[in-house]
């Protein structure tokens, strides 16, 4: 198998047959494409019998305009060109679909919102490294699986028009209620059966289900701190006579929404703080059976994870954790791509930006910690190799496809890390800021496991 990277000349019907390539004579001698004879043309799920026309002093790959519309692709990009000796298949790509939750048509500066910034970054990281992207919605997604409606970056602009099915397609919805759609399912299940096309970060993980398949892993279980499954009183019971402090988190919450911090006050009372959006709202409670009673609407409508309390690491009084991005790399290996330190605000017990934490380094998170001394070294060091066995750990247990995950962790005050949550739609804006002309390593990486993935 050979591959290349290759700038794309678009040519006039006229001037080009529609089942004609023409290749820059070096490559052909050198990969041993067979010439004038029939091959077949492979981009996504688009496939056509086509020949290749060898030419002179020239290193890239002329197509015609026809062609070029059916793949949705324009003069000036860059493309990877890899054939496949055995099936005499040239394939060209990779086109990587993302799949996002919304877009918003009427506003073609910014057609996907607040992420619009984070796509075009996206587009050059592929245009850097030989790929194609594209960018649609459940809307663009048609009951029968043969091509799909999507926008494009071309020519400065943002456009809408039909492409293949891609190679790769990363799922990036941000509602479960939309990944479960019929529609959904059923387009990725056809996509990955049909045209062997790769789904990563394919379903919402929740706590629940990421607690359980970790503790059969002797790696990462070490990191957990007791959880259980909030079914009945008894396991509240039982987790306030064993921790001073226990956390109640929504099976399938995030953002820091709907977390409950219940504390025991004395022999009889307790005390439970609500996460809110404008702070911390406190209640006490005679007895445990009364505070389990209040909790009786929150437990009908949502599962919660009952959770050991822990003593984190503070800063001025402040709980910090931690924040990994683990993202699979060019060999579909497991990497750390950052972590980031996340200090709660005054008003909340909980670190989230979006509850008004703030970021900082790990260094500086360390330096200005309550931690011992004998506890602060190699902090970030831990903090990696917890991030990737809990990444591995992932994989191994749980029946779907990852390529990046947000794992958040703790440090407690005698410095052992802990795992708090797996996040498989990780923020692209939780970690670093976007930068005017340069390309973050967490995008890049996206663009490299893709092309990993479809054999570019």
């Amino acid at each position: 198998m050979s591959k290349w990277k290759v700038a794309l000349q678009v040519i006039s019907p006229s001037l080009l047959r529609n089942e004609v390539l023409m290749i820059g004579e070096a490559k052909v001698k050198q990969w041993k494409i067979p010439v004038n004879q029939s091959l077949t043309l492979r981009f996504g799920s688009f496939k056509q019998q086509i020949i290749v026309i060898p030419v002179p002093r020239f290193d890239g790959l002329r197509m015609n305009q026809t062609l070029a519309g059916s793949l949705g692709v324009v003069s000036g990009q860059s493309l990877r060109v890899v054939y496949h000796a055995s099936s005499q298949t040239l394939a060209i790509g990779p086109l990587i679909g993302i799949l996002i939750s919304r877009d918003r048509p009427d506003s073609p500066d910014k057609p996907f919102g607040p992420i619009t910034a984070f796509c075009k970054e996206l587009v050059d990281a592929c245009q850097s490294q030989g790929a194609c992207v594209c960018f649609f919605t459940p809307e663009h997604i048609e009951q029968h699986v043969n091509s799909i409606r999507a926008w494009v970056y071309q020519n400065k602009s943002w456009q809408q028009t039909e492409v293949p099915v891609p190679d790769v397609i990363n799922n990036r919805l941000t509602s479960r209620k939309t990944e479960n759609r019929d529609t959904v399912q059923h387009f990725m299940r056809e996509a990955k059966a049909r045209y062997k096309s790769h789904v990563f970060n394919e379903k919402f993980l929740d706590k629940t289900e990421v607690f359980d398949a970790l503790k059969r892993d002797s790696h990462p279980s070490r990191y957990l701190p007791e959880s259980y499954l909030l079914r009945n009183f008894q396991t509240l019971k039982t987790m306030c006579s064993r921790y001073h402090t226990v956390f109640l988190k929504p099976a399938r919450g995030s953002l820091g929404k709907g977390i409950i911090r219940v504390t025991k006050l004395n022999d009889q009372s307790y005390q439970a703080m609500y996460s809110t959006v404008n702070g911390t709202r406190r209640q006490s409670f005679s007895s445990l059976v009364k505070l389990f009673s209040s909790l009786s609407s929150k437990l009908k409508a949502n599962r919660y994870q009952i959770q050991q309390g822990l003593h984190l690491m503070e800063n001025g009084g402040r709980p910090v954790d931690f924040r990994a991005l683990v993202q699979k790399n060019a060999t579909g290996k497991w990497t750390l791509t950052s972590i980031v330190a996340r200090t709660a605000s005054t008003q909340h017990f909980v670190s989230n930006l979006a509850r008004g934490g703030t970021l900082s380094t790990v260094k500086e998170a360390v330096i200005k910690s309550n931690l011992p001394a004998g506890a602060r070294a190699d902090v970030y060091n831990r903090l990696q190799h917890a991030s990737l066995e809990i990444a591995r750990g992932i994989d191994t247990q749980i029946p779907a496809h990852f390529g990046e995950l947000g794992i958040d962790l703790a440090v407690d005050s005698g410095g052992k890390v802990w795992l708090l949550e797996v996040n498989s739609k990780p923020s692209k804006n939780d970690n670093t800021p976007l930068q005017d002309n340069k390309i973050r390593p967490s995008v890049r990486k996206i663009v490299e496991y893709a092309k990993y993935l479809a054999g570019f």
